[in-house]
């Protein structure tokens, strides 16, 4: 039996979309039970990842490297002025931005194209900025 085959495509996998990645972790509840120490965990672990390359030729800039967290449905919904459709029925993007508005708009036209190409489409948009 070879262990190392990959599956075949099938729905939205498509192995040649498979590559090396080195440096990852992954971490949740065997139960989907959601709970901030999950959380927690995955930043350590993001932490720990910095020798394995989860920062590039500039020590001082990462490389994107990030978590990927379920949506915090309640908290969201908390902060909208509009209103979400159901949790399974919308996505949240995060995006840093040009400061300059001139910049800033011509980036958020081309996010809202793109995502209009993919056959989805933009309920709305929350913009905080924290300076610290």
């Amino acid at each position: 039996m070879n262990h190392s085959a990959l599956p075949q495509k099938q729905g939205l996998y498509d192995p040649q979309n498979e590559h090396d990645a080195c440096g990852v972790g992954f971490i949740v509840h065997i139960k989907g039970q959601k709970n901030h120490t999950i959380v927690e965990q995955g930043l350590e672990i993001l932490n720990n990842l910095a020798h394995r390359g989860a920062v590039g030729a500039d020590p001082l800039a990462g490389d994107g490297a990030g978590i990927l967290i379920q949506i915090p449905d309640s908290f969201i919904r908390a902060e909208c002025d509009f209103t979400l459709p159901p949790l399974s029925e919308y996505g949240i993007g995060m995006v840093f931005l040009p400061q300059e508005t001139e910049n800033r708009t011509a980036c958020e036209n081309i996010i809202a194209k793109i995502v209009v190409e993919e056959g989805q489409s933009v309920i709305d948009s929350i913009t905080k900025m924290i300076l610290l």
